[in-house]
């Protein structure tokens, strides 16, 4: 470990001084870790958002798995900034352990479904004798997590409680079939693939459904972006109205571009696995759509869709048209209107409002 206090901040920064980078639940799993599990052994680490466990158990044998771009960046930025190494994150989605690792750990994310989707990978590309370590707040247990975990293994223990935190135990794998985590969603005459953690589990958003029902598309825009573009359903409604059109697809979540891909085909569709819009140049979009996200994880930090939407204007043509759809009470205008010449509402019923701003 290095000599220096290990430093963590946030990425993207956030100016909310009660949204620290690691939860209680992250310490008990360090202590617990330090205590228990020699430096030689081999640990996987699973959901780590800001990297707080990979900068302090980087003298481990260590794998990180990421499945956020910007948990990526995180992780990747605390690690430079305490000279640590930065050479083991690898994509949860591709993690194939063939039976390397000793120990797991997951900080037990708000999605159940992705929660057993990495139990799963875990079992299936581990050694018998792989032991997991979970971290939750004991504000955010579920029986359903316990339930979760009797699938994969047959000893499942709890910690005492520890400031409002747990441990979870997982030992001794359970022999399980191959499982079918692809989810299905069926609306209007199309049915929809996604992954688990992709946004909206098992059916369609209703900001969503209401954004398709008023969406306007000009057949003359060349170049179009969906922001935040989850499982591709509005770029897909795009593409019925503009088959001509270059549509990139943009999302934070891998599994999320994993399962857009699934779901819209074409030679003129481009998929961006990145949790910002700096690939893209000034004034290179004619219209941008955007369902923009305000909740992350356990969290609401709205820093982050205002960062999303003002880049939007940077990203769009003189005349584009960014179209956004939100919960009311979020009252995005006061925002806009510091960076969009015109906004008017296209649409808006008691929770949502649609914004048509101009650039």
């Amino acid at each position: 470990m290095s000599v220096h206090p290990i430093k963590i901040e946030r990425y993207p920064p956030s100016k909310n001084k009660s949204l620290r980078a690691w939860s209680a639940a992250d310490e008990y799993v360090l202590e617990w870790v330090l205590e228990h599990v020699p430096t030689h052994k081999r640990v996987g680490i699973f959901n780590d958002r800001f990297g707080f466990l990979s900068c302090h158990l980087n003298q481990y044998h260590l794998s990180t798995f990421i499945h956020l771009k910007s948990q990526e960046k995180s992780i990747e930025n605390n690690l430079e900034n305490n000279y640590l190494a930065k050479d083991s994150i690898y994509l949860s989605d591709l993690f194939s352990g063939d039976g390397t690792l000793d120990i797991a750990i997951i900080n037990i994310p708000k999605s159940l479904d992705l929660f057993r989707y990495f139990l799963y990978l875990i079992s299936k590309n581990s050694a018998n004798n792989i032991s997991i370590t979970c971290g939750f707040m004991t504000r955010h247990f579920s029986p359903q997590i316990l339930k979760i975990a009797e699938l994969f293994f047959h000893d499942v223990s709890q910690s005492k409680a520890k400031k409002k935190s747990r441990l979870l135990f997982l030992k001794t794998k359970k022999e399980i079939p191959g499982m079918d985590f692809m989810q299905e969603i069926h609306f209007k005459d199309f049915t929809y693939r996604q992954l688990p953690g992709v946004f909206s589990s098992n059916h369609i958003d209703y900001a969503t459904q209401f954004f398709l029902e008023h969406l306007i598309v000009d057949k003359n825009d060349s170049k179009i972006l969906d922001l935040a573009s989850g499982n591709g359903i509005i770029a897909r409604e795009i593409q019925q109205k503009n088959n001509s059109a270059e549509i990139h697809l943009l999302d934070d979540s891998f599994l999320a571009i994993k399962s857009s891909e699934l779901n819209i085909k074409g030679e003129n569709i481009k998929f961006h696995f990145n949790n910002n819009l700096d690939p893209f140049k000034d004034d290179f979009f004619d219209a941008i759509y955007t369902n923009p996200p305000f909740h992350f994880g356990h969290e609401i930090n709205l820093q982050i869709p205002l960062q999303l939407l003002k880049s939007a204007y940077r990203c769009l043509k003189k005349g584009g048209k960014l179209q956004v759809v939100a919960n009311r009470h979020l009252n995005y205008k006061n925002h806009l209107d510091h960076w969009f010449e015109s906004i008017d509402i296209l649409a808006e019923n008691p929770k949502f409002i649609i914004y048509l701003c101009s650039k």
